[in-house]
């Protein structure tokens, strides 16, 4: 494996992680309204995860940046429940282990804010990442919660830390 490194995004990473996050969707084959690719935040990482109980990690691999993932408080909801955001992945990086090792660098962030329960969005054609939440703890739920605006998500998940 070559040599990894997550941290704590900075602000020149807000490019990249913009094109990683964007560069998804049409990939898979997602919807691009309703989501994170048109979320005023997407360009702006960096600026959107400052504020109190919040955090976004980047990882990089020999020095480039080549995913993400955050926590933050679930809009619109109970003060003791955050969300899981904008984990995304370049595909040179997918199927070796480092987005579990993400994941859980996120749930310890999350648990370390004291947060009680974790939410997350997600899309049924990212079957990898579903699969990492369900094995994680994660349970599916009929609707969304809170006020993400991503309203063309169609997985819900959450699960107590």
């Amino acid at each position: 494996m070559d040599t990894f490194l997550i941290r704590k995004i900075k602000p020149e990473d807000n490019p990249v992680i913009k094109h990683l996050i964007k560069s998804i969707f049409p990939e898979f084959n997602m919807a691009l309204l309703g989501t994170a690719y048109e979320d005023k935040e997407t360009p702006k990482m960096f600026e959107s995860h400052q504020g109190e109980k919040e955090v976004y990690f980047v990882i990089e691999v020999n020095q480039t940046v080549v995913g993400g993932g955050g926590i933050k408080p679930l809009r619109g909801y109970e003060k003791d429940v955050c969300e899981l955001q904008k984990m995304y992945f370049s595909p040179s990086i997918r199927g070796k282990g480092l987005g579990k090792i993400m994941f859980d660098k996120c749930m310890q962030a999350a648990k370390d804010f004291g947060y009680k329960k974790c939410y997350l969005e997600s899309a049924s054609q990212l079957k990898a990442a579903i699969h990492i939440y369900e094995n994680n703890g994660f349970i599916h739920l009929d609707k969304p919660l809170g006020n993400t605006g991503h309203y063309s998500c169609g997985v819900w998940m959450i699960k107590d830390l």
